[in-house]
C-alpha cells in the first residue's frame, strides 16, 4: 500500500511540474497560422527591408521581445541595422541623438524630448541598445500638436503651417482612404463619440501612419534592415504605416516589409485567435499578463 501512495504521489507530482513547464510567455506563428520559433522568426525577418513590430504598449512581455529582436537582427545582419520608433517625434531628433552620442543623459533627455511615460521600463532599453552597438535610432513620428491640430480642424488645417514646420510631416496633401485596413474599423469605433468630426480623427491617424511610413522610407540605406517599432493599430493587417509604404506612387522603389502583429490569448496554449488577422508574423500573448499600466 505505501508503495502505491508514493507512486501515486510521484505521478501527481510529475503532472504538476509538467503542467507548470507548458505554461508559455508568448507563441510566434507565421503567415499561414503555423508555430515557429524565434530563431526562424529572426532568420526569415534579416531578409527583408522594412520590420514593423506591432506592440500593445502595456505588455512587458511584448517590450522583452522587441529588445530580444533587435539583438538577434543585429547579430543576423552583420550590424546593418536601423532602429526606429513611433514614440520618438521627430523634432525631437536632435534630442535623441545627443543621447546617442554621450553628451546628455536620461535625465537631461527627458527635459529636451518629449518621452512617454513608460520610456524607462520599455524604450530607454531599445535606445541603450542602439547607443551601445552604435546604432542609428530614428524619431519617426510626427510632433503631437500637429496631429492634434489635424483631430481637431481637419487635415487642411496644416497647409497653413510655415515650411519650417511642415518638415517633421510627411508632404502634404497626405492621402486619406477608408479603404485602408483598420481606419474604416476606426471609423465605426468613434463616429458615436466624434460624430461629423469622425474624418478629422482618421485623418490624425493617418497623418502619423505616412510620417512614420515617409521617415523609414527617407533614412533607410540598401543592405540595410530598418526595425521600428509601433503600436499594433499602426500596421495591423498590412494597414496604416506599410499601407503608406507600400501604396505610394511617387516611391517608386517597392520594398520588402515585414508586419509583426501582436494578439492576447485565453488559453495556456496560446492558440491563434479565431479573429487574428494573419501578418508575416504573429505573435500571441497571454490575456492575464500583468499590464504595467
Amino acid at each position: 500500500m505505501k508503495k502505491v501512495i508514493l507512486l501515486t504521489l510521484a505521478a501527481v507530482c510529475t503532472l504538476h511540474l509538467s503542467y507548470a513547464q507548458e505554461l508559455k510567455a508568448y507563441q510566434i506563428y507565421n503567415e499561414k497560422g503555423k508555430a515557429v520559433s524565434f530563431g526562424k522568426m529572426i532568420k526569415q525577418l534579416s531578409k527583408y527591408d522594412v520590420v514593423l513590430f506591432g506592440e500593445f504598449h502595456n505588455n512587458s512581455i511584448n517590450h522583452w521581445l522587441e529588445l530580444k529582436t533587435a539583438g538577434a537582427l543585429y547579430r543576423q545582419t552583420d550590424s546593418n541595422l536601423i532602429l526606429g520608433a513611433e514614440m520618438f517625434e521627430r523634432d525631437n531628433q536632435d534630442a535623441v541623438n545627443h543621447y546617442l552620442a554621450g553628451r546628455t543623459d536620461a535625465d537631461q533627455l527627458a527635459e529636451e524630448a518629449r518621452l512617454w511615460p513608460n520610456f524607462k521600463t520599455d524604450y530607454q532599453p531599445l535606445l541603450d541598445f542602439a547607443k551601445q552597438h552604435h546604432l542609428n535610432f530614428v524619431a519617426t513620428n510626427i510632433p503631437r500638436r500637429y496631429a492634434a491640430v489635424v483631430a481637431k480642424y481637419g487635415m487642411d488645417s496644416l497647409s497653413k503651417l510655415p515650411a519650417a514646420e511642415k518638415k517633421y510631416m510627411a508632404e502634404l496633401p497626405v492621402k486619406v482612404d477608408l479603404a485602408t485596413p483598420g481606419y474604416k474599423e476606426m471609423e465605426a469605433m468613434m463616429k458615436d463619440h466624434a460624430g461629423d468630426k469622425v474624418m478629422n480623427f482618421i485623418s490624425a491617424q493617418a497623418m502619423k501612419d505616412a510620417t512614420m511610413a515617409k521617415s523609414i522610407y527617407n533614412i533607410r540605406k540598401k543592405g540595410t534592415l530598418f526595425l521600428h517599432f509601433n503600436g499594433n493599430y499602426h500596421s495591423k493587417e498590412h494597414g496604416g504605416i506599410y499601407w503608406y509604404l507600400m501604396k505610394e506612387k511617387k516611391w517608386l522603389q517597392k520594398l520588402k516589409v515585414a508586419v509583426i502583429s501582436v494578439d492576447l490569448s485565453d488559453n495556456e496554449q496560446l492558440s491563434l485567435p479565431d479573429d487574428a488577422q494573419l501578418t508575416e508574423f504573429n505573435i500571441v500573448l497571454p490575456e492575464d499578463m500583468t499590464t504595467t499600466y
